[in-house]
């Protein structure tokens, strides 16, 4: 899946709405308006305008591809899901944790209850990264 260009990738941020739409096509794959807007009426009541105008929004900001598949309007993520998830966790460090990334994940262990498998891979992770930064 193509990045957006790297302009867009500094400045820009996805809405809640953009962020429920990206999450739909991440799991299911590229799909019709139709679709998406039947996945998000499981949870709440939206308009089927509404959901076409925020994903035609999205395809004019560079945040989704579009493509004509006989006479249905395919859309997909042109960005990846890794890549989403970046922007978000790095907005909200910024926003909540002043910055810091350390009191996330320690907010993060706190508030969770951590398996030891789970505590496990994060340090292998964490002597990974180490390594890597020598």
């Amino acid at each position: 899946m193509p990045e957006i260009d790297n302009q867009m990738n500094s400045s820009y941020s996805p809405t809640d709405s953009e962020l429920e739409i990206l999450s739909i096509l991440y799991q299911f794959g590229p799909q019709t308006v139709r679709f998406v807007n039947d996945e998000i009426n499981k949870t709440r009541e939206i308009g089927y305008t509404t959901t076409l105008k925020t994903m035609q929004l999205m395809l004019d900001k560079g945040v989704l591809n579009r493509s004509v598949n006989e006479r249905s309007h395919i859309y997909q993520p042109a960005v990846t899901e890794s890549h989403t998830q970046n922007i978000v966790i790095k907005e909200m460090v910024e926003r909540i944790f002043r910055g810091s990334a350390s009191n996330l994940v320690i907010n993060i262990l706190k508030s969770n209850e951590t398996s030891p498998e789970e505590l496990e891979k994060i340090r292998q992770l964490l002597d990974q990264i180490q390594t890597t930064k020598k």
